[in-house]
């Protein structure tokens, strides 16, 4: 199958599967008690198969190989994209299908000295993960509720921070700041799959959920190991099976919201009003009440997740006022006065010291690397790296972070360039570097310049957001 070929099939493919998709979405939606089955031919449709290889395709994990050290670019260039499609599909009907173990990767979390767990399937098991992904996603999208966040369509952090500065500039002022302790590799998998058969009654592809949960870890020590618990972090999949245990935390904070009315009658009486915003394991609960009854939500918390065989991070949960402010999702979220006035206070949102310390450390290591690499190849690996960071914080009040890390960037990197041309003086490196002047500019790159990004304000769109798949033709 040459490109064109293959770029019109996708076309259509994804044109059927937005179809089927938004059919499973009205009918979970239409009734909240429906099981769905025969799902499984639906894994194994070509145009499902297509679709979830395009995923796996277009992501990052593309070029890296699981333990049969096969990867996107090695199937295509030696198989064919349309024979190990064939295959896979054959292999799935046929019932022969077993997924191989995910490769370990320990990886640095980031801004701690912890490493956590990634695990990487074969490129067979992800177009599967995906191609089964695309089936369940949106029957249990009917479900999940509009407090989370993490790993959903049209769902970004910013919603959930937007949320958490909304509901404290209202009476939500004490909040509990709370993570769950190694939820992905925790999750208690009866617990897990008597979740999804609420929803799923189809046998294969309930014995295809879990044959992915049991698949089992090749170590970096080459040891095999089982896994009786969690969803290995790095498959397609593992999100949203996720979200489908965590989900329980969402269903009984959402039991408690109410209406105005009653919101208010409870707190005339003396009792304290919750809101969760959960964006995948990090959450906070916000409280209109007292630090009394914010504390008391912890054991409450405790309590809705202990069946899934989770525990909170004891040194990650907290309870505080929004005057003190908290870390989440990287940001800093903290009432302060207002500039300019006397008693004028609002809850603003900027970059939280520990995401702009990671991102500084970056571009440290960038620039204390090889001298000999060329300006323009630092430059586009720096680029990349900070026009991220900066859409990420673009929404707040991020100018004077901006500003510092351009100064930052712009002393690593004429650092960098006085030892690379350790006999140059400074005029004769603007000349070159800066064209004369003194951000670092050349015919072939020009470095990024923080500073210059304008900020802008994100509006809370609360339940307002879109699903992709409508419930009305």
């Amino acid at each position: 199958m040459n490109i064109g070929d293959l770029e019109a099939a996708l076309f259509r493919a994804e044109r059927r599967v937005l179809e089927i998709q938004t059919k499973l979405h009205r009918w979970a939606a239409a009734d909240g008690g429906r099981r769905f089955d025969d799902l499984f031919n639906l894994v194994c449709d070509p145009a499902f198969l297509l679709v979830g290889w395009d995923r796996v395709r277009g992501n990052k994990g593309a070029r890296t190989a699981g333990i049969d050290g096969k990867t996107v670019i090695s199937i295509q260039a030696r198989i064919g994209v349309e024979e190990f499609l064939a295959g896979l599909r054959t292999s799935l009907k046929g019932g022969v299908f077993r997924p191989l173990p995910v490769r370990e990767r320990m990886i640095p979390k980031p801004g701690t000295a912890k490493r956590r767990r990634l695990g990487i399937p074969t490129v067979a098991d992800r177009v599967v993960q995906a191609s089964l992904k695309l089936v369940l996603e949106p029957i249990f999208e009917a479900d999940f509720q509009p407090c989370s966040y993490g790993f959903r369509p049209n769902r970004r952090a910013q919603d959930a921070v937007s949320e958490v500065q909304y509901l404290t500039s209202r009476s939500y002022e004490w909040v509990v700041e709370a993570d769950i302790a190694a939820c992905f590799d925790e999750i208690s998998h009866p617990a897990l799959m008597d979740r999804i058969r609420g929803r799923i009654c189809d046998k294969r592809v309930l014995a295809l959920i879990k044959a992915f949960l049991k698949a089992g870890i090749l170590g970096e020590d080459q040891v095999r190991r089982n896994t009786h618990t969690g969803t290995p972090q790095g498959g397609i999949l593992s999100p949203l099976l996720a979200n489908v245990a965590l989900s329980v935390l969402d269903e009984h904070f959402a039991a408690q919201v109410g209406d105005y009315f009653s919101r208010r009658r409870r707190r005339h009486r003396g009792l304290a009003n919750y809101r969760l915003i959960r964006y995948a394991d990090d959450f906070v609960v916000v409280v209109s009440g007292t630090r009394a009854h914010a504390e008391a939500v912890l054991q409450e918390v405790a309590g809705v997740l202990a069946p899934l065989g989770l525990r909170l991070a004891a040194d990650k949960t907290r309870v505080v006022h929004i005057t003190q402010g908290l870390d989440f999702l990287g940001w800093r979220i903290q009432r302060h006065r207002k500039r300019g006035t006397k008693d004028q206070h609002y809850v603003y949102t900027y970059p939280s010291k520990k995401a702009l310390a990671a991102i500084t450390a970056k571009v440290k290591a960038w620039c204390w690397q090889d001298v000999n690499m060329p300006f323009p190849v630092l430059a586009r690996r720096l680029n990349q790296m900070l026009r991220g960071w900066t859409a990420y914080f673009r929404p707040g009040v991020s100018s004077a972070t901006f500003g510092y890390l351009s100064h930052v960037l712009w002393r690593q990197v004429f650092g960098w360039l006085r030892r690379k041309h350790r006999r140059t003086t400074w005029r004769q490196l603007r000349r070159h570097y800066c064209r004369g002047g003194w951000w670092p500019t050349t015919s072939e790159a020009t470095l990024f310049d923080p500073a210059t990004v304008s900020t802008t304000r994100y509006r809370y769109r609360g339940g307002a957001i879109a699903s992709p798949w409508p419930l009305t033709a």
